[in-house]
């Protein structure tokens, strides 16, 4: 799986929404990965392919300072391949691997830009809330657009939970 940094920061490079700043910072996140792996990295990464080829990934783990909450990292589809369901299995596969580490609640934080409008919209199809907005935060004109996605019942408040 090293094999495929190249490959992803290519698909980051040309998904038409992200600039060379945050391709540099999914090129850095990746070489934590590799080098430090889950545990330590603290991130997971899933790939789709086709044979050979990384048609999309994503990228999750856990936030700092919560209880059982992950955050949505990164997640990109190579143009040719979008709107093929790729995103949809990607998001499914970090969904159920965040379960499986009882995890509760998936965010996902995203431009409020017309850029992404594709992306905000697809995280409502995939079962998202839009929790907040808040203006202007990564510059003027470019709100940041705040999802949620509960991924385990809540807890009853006279039983604990694991």
């Amino acid at each position: 799986m090293p094999e495929d940094g190249q490959d992803i920061c290519e698909i980051a490079a040309h998904a038409g929404v992200f600039n060379a700043e945050e391709v540099k910072c999914v090129a850095e996140i990746w070489e934590e990965y590799v080098r430090l792996g889950i545990e330590t990295s603290g991130y997971t990464f899933f790939v789709e392919k086709q044979g050979k080829e990384v048609l999309g990934f994503v990228c999750v783990g856990p936030r700092s300072l919560t209880d059982r909450v992950y955050d949505l990292y990164w997640i990109a589809v190579h143009p040719r391949a979008q709107r093929l369901g790729v995103g949809r299995r990607l998001l499914e596969q970090a969904e159920e691997a965040v379960r499986q580490k009882n995890g509760r609640i998936l965010v996902i934080e995203t431009s409020g830009t017309p850029k992404y409008a594709p992306a905000r919209a697809f995280y409502l199809s995939m079962g998202y809330r839009h929790e907040a907005t808040l203006r202007d935060l990564y510059a003027d004109g470019d709100d940041l657009w705040i999802f949620t996605k509960r991924l385990t019942l809540p807890c009853a408040p006279s039983t604990q939970c694991e």
